[in-house]
């Protein structure tokens, strides 16, 4: 069962998990993260690294959020987003975004990391 990025990575991008991976399997776009589900290797050390609790088994997410398993999917195959593995800064304004809901219209995938 690997394991997926969900909404509340949105517009936080904490990067405390991608520095545990043992397989580097997590990749960055703008402003959210995502989990590459052919690497995951079902350790589950991410997930208590997460301070939004945004990284959830395949199995258990939840019906409203289980676009985001075909979503960890695509995204960790996009072009522009590149794999991670050093903790970074989270986004600005984080903490303002960690306790919002419905985050999904504000997910940027086409543009480039800086």
């Amino acid at each position: 069962m690997p394991f997926v990025v969900t909404e509340a990575c949105i517009q936080c991008k904490y990067t405390d998990c991608v520095v545990v991976c043992p397989m580097d399997c997590f990749f960055e776009g703008p402003n959210f993260l995502a989990i590459n589900p052919d690497e995951c290797i079902d350790c589950s050390v991410c997930v208590p690294e997460c301070p939004v609790n945004a990284i959830i088994g395949a199995t258990e997410v939840a019906p409203e959020q289980q676009h985001f398993v075909a979503l960890n999917r695509e995204l960790s195959q996009h072009p522009d987003w590149k794999r991670i593995s050093k903790q970074k800064e989270p986004m600005p304004e984080h903490e303002k975004w960690a306790q919002v809901k419905d985050k999904l219209p504000l997910l940027v995938i086409d543009a480039k990391i800086t």
